[in-house]
């Protein structure tokens, strides 16, 4: 999840707005601590302790729910709206794969068996809807095959995290604007002086 608020983040950058007044909010430190929680979840996996990911999906949970800071100081109402409908989407496209493959969510590891984050006995260990995809899996494209080394994602999943990279990259613009807007009501105090 850290990558799509980096990505939001270099986004804006190469927009030319500045992340500093993201920082300086409140609001997006509930997020990064989640986030926190989120690479120590990934890192436990690295290490073969499995026992932390039933709490997963708990923690996709909280995390989205933790944008309702943004969301709310910032009155990014219509922003939100564009996301929870990506959110569905993605929710949409990953039941449809579950259920045509019989409950379960087929994962095809290319690069993760390569950093050590998936090992041949990963998904009897883990024991969750996940399971290693093979010849007969159905809808391939919509179950997890896109592979990052530290979590294998499907198109669901990236339309999830849309969300949240539509929240970020908006409250940074907003920050920006703000920020501009004062700077020029100082300069025109300025010249009345």
């Amino acid at each position: 999840m850290i990558e799509t608020l980096l990505l939001a983040m270099l986004v804006a950058k190469l927009k030319g707005y500045n992340l500093k007044p993201l920082f300086k909010s409140w609001t997006i430190y509930p997020i990064l601590v989640c986030e926190l929680v989120y690479i120590l979840l990934q890192i436990s996996i690295f290490m073969g302790e499995y026992r932390f990911i039933q709490y997963a999906g708990i923690l996709k949970l909280l995390y989205l729910y933790l944008f309702l800071f943004p969301i709310i100081k910032y009155r990014k109402y219509y922003s939100s709206i564009i996301g929870s409908i990506f959110v569905v989407l993605g929710t949409v496209l990953n039941k449809i794969a579950i259920k045509y493959n019989d409950g379960y969510m087929p994962v095809f590891p290319k690069l993760s068996y390569w950093t050590g984050y998936v090992k041949p006995d990963t998904f009897k260990k883990v024991n969750d809807i996940h399971v290693l995809g093979n010849s007969d899996t159905k809808l391939k494209f919509l179950t997890d095959v896109i592979d990052i080394g530290y979590s294998i994602l499907s198109i669901g999943d990236v339309f999830i995290r849309a969300f949240a990279f539509i929240i970020i990259y908006n409250v940074i613009k907003h920050l920006n604007t703000e920020k501009s807007r004062e700077f020029k009501q100082i300069t025109q105090i300025y010249d009345l002086l």
